[in-house]
């Protein structure tokens, strides 16, 4: 069951005490990530981060799937999630980021387009650090 799962993407939360490692996974046929399939997948990752002697504090690892509020990563999370809200956090090339919101129109090799109040908003795909689903707003 474990090797029909794809790691999506890992986060280290240093600073939590004891420190986290959090592993985000995804069915390799995109279908969802049962309790059961984390657990398994968990064993085997935890006695492969043991023996790789990786970190040396005391650390907990989580296993879980990315769900809806998580970062669009591959070209198919682009296509299936066309017209969602979107959250891009862009590098400004100085050290600093700027989010921009809007709904999601494309990726493709040179941009990220936004729907931002009924205009396209052309974002330089090398800038981009994060695409992020989020909650759609109230109101106008």
């Amino acid at each position: 069951m474990a090797a029909d799962l794809q790691v999506v993407a890992v986060h280290l939360h240093s600073h939590r005490i004891p420190m986290t490692v959090q592993v985000m996974v995804r069915q390799s046929d995109g279908g969802d990530v049962s309790l059961d399939a984390c657990a398994a997948f968990s064993g085997p990752l935890g006695e492969a981060l043991e023996s790789a002697n990786l970190l040396e504090s005391p650390y907990v690892l989580e296993v879980s799937s990315p769900g809806i509020a998580e970062e669009l990563t591959s070209d198919r999370d682009f296509t299936s999630f066309r017209g969602f809200p979107v959250a891009v956090t862009l590098d400004d090339g100085q050290g600093g980021e700027q989010i921009r919101e809007g709904l999601l129109l494309e990726r493709d090799a040179l941009e990220v387009r936004l729907n931002v109040r009924g205009r396209t908003l052309r974002l330089n795909r090398a800038s981009v650090a994060h695409v992020r689903l989020v909650s759609p707003r109230d109101g106008p």
